[in-house]
């Protein structure tokens, strides 16, 4: 039957979706945290899956990272952490229910910055849309955090695929590498394998196991 479409403009508020598909998205922290070499500068965009990222990286005490971010979130997650902790370079910027910096401070502050890796999450990611957001300004502050970036990481669960929100920021041509759960579609990962983009499906259902 009919499903009615998500509205492109609606943002989850940080606390909304923290609880949402919590399971997927702590198996694909940890698989992302796997792909961040010794040294290495990492930005990480605002949202609940790279919050996750950053608790796991900081609960292996990589406090050889340099970490850049627009998140409040992944901030204190590092500053929280005990022991040695990463130098955090936090973008500044406006504030958004997302607990996402953003706007012309941010946008500015990642304009002087070149980092190794990004781990980009995204509220819709489509073969058609690509990657896109309900927020505009958030939009233009993760076009910035993907032009910093030499290599590109989008972490989301499989939810995310079919989701468009009102401001695109990317294509899956600007991804390197995807980390997802194996409930993503069958089509979904034969539109990412055609754009080149690299994909590591990490397990979360009871076969899989």
């Amino acid at each position: 039957g009919a499903v009615p479409a998500r509205p492109t403009a609606l943002e989850p508020t940080f606390t909304a979706k923290t609880e949402l598909a919590r399971e997927a998205k702590t198996a694909i922290a940890r698989a992302a945290a796997d792909l961040i070499g010794p040294g290495a500068s990492v930005a990480l965009s605002a949202g609940t899956t790279t919050h996750l990222c950053a608790l796991e990286l900081a609960a292996r005490g990589r406090s050889d990272l340099t970490v850049v971010t627009n998140s409040a979130p992944v901030a204190e997650a590092f500053g929280s952490a005990p022991g040695d902790r990463p130098e955090v370079v936090l973008t500044g910027g406006s504030l958004t229910p997302s607990r996402a910096l953003v706007g012309p401070l941010a946008v500015a502050a990642l304009a002087t910055l070149r980092v190794d890796v990004l781990l980009l999450g995204v509220h819709g990611l489509d073969a058609d849309a690509g990657l896109t957001t309900p927020n505009l300004l958030e939009a233009e502050t993760n076009r910035a955090l993907v032009r910093s970036a030499g290599r590109v990481v989008v972490v989301t669960d499989s939810s995310s695929w079919g989701t468009v929100g009102l401001g695109r920021f990317g294509t899956l041509d600007d991804i390197d590498v995807l980390v997802t759960d194996d409930a993503l579609p069958d089509t979904a990962r034969a539109a990412v394998h055609d754009a080149g983009v690299h994909l590591t499906l990490v397990p979360t259902t009871k076969e899989a196991r």
